[in-house]
């Protein structure tokens, strides 16, 4: 598996807004993306005893480390650098509070930003961080 993983909602536009952005803001080219819906993200995840099926998350898994909901997205944030690690001090906040904020915009995501009737398909020139 490559090094850090940002596993998406491939039919959420919320999800494959959120995968451009990282996009545009990883200079570094460090981060590599899977669709939750893909077969490459149904074998790796379930080696962290994570079924895609019931998977209402982004997950990032980052040297072994899995790391979903609220801490996904901080994590991601604080590894993109620059002025984007300053979102690591949302961790001030009680996981709970968090995750339940993220819970929140998660269930409502597809009302609220719509869904597509299949995944991104990366351009030419990003499929190699496609996984």
């Amino acid at each position: 598996m490559a090094n850090k993983v940002i596993f998406f909602d491939g039919v959420c536009n919320l999800c494959s807004g959120f995968v451009q952005f990282i996009i545009k803001q990883d200079k570094k080219q460090q981060f590599s993306f899977a669709a939750l819906q893909s077969k490459y993200a149904q074998e790796a995840l379930k080696s962290y005893d994570l079924n895609t099926s019931e998977l209402q998350s982004v997950v990032f898994i980052t040297n072994n480390r899995v790391y979903t909901k609220s801490d996904a997205a901080i994590e991601i944030a604080k590894q993109l650098g620059g002025l984007w690690y300053l979102l690591s001090g949302l961790k001030i906040f009680p996981l709970s509070f968090r995750n339940w904020v993220y819970d929140f915009i998660g269930k409502n995501r597809y009302k609220w930003f719509g869904k597509t009737d299949s995944c991104m398909v990366p351009s030419e020139t990003l499929k190699s961080r496609f996984l």
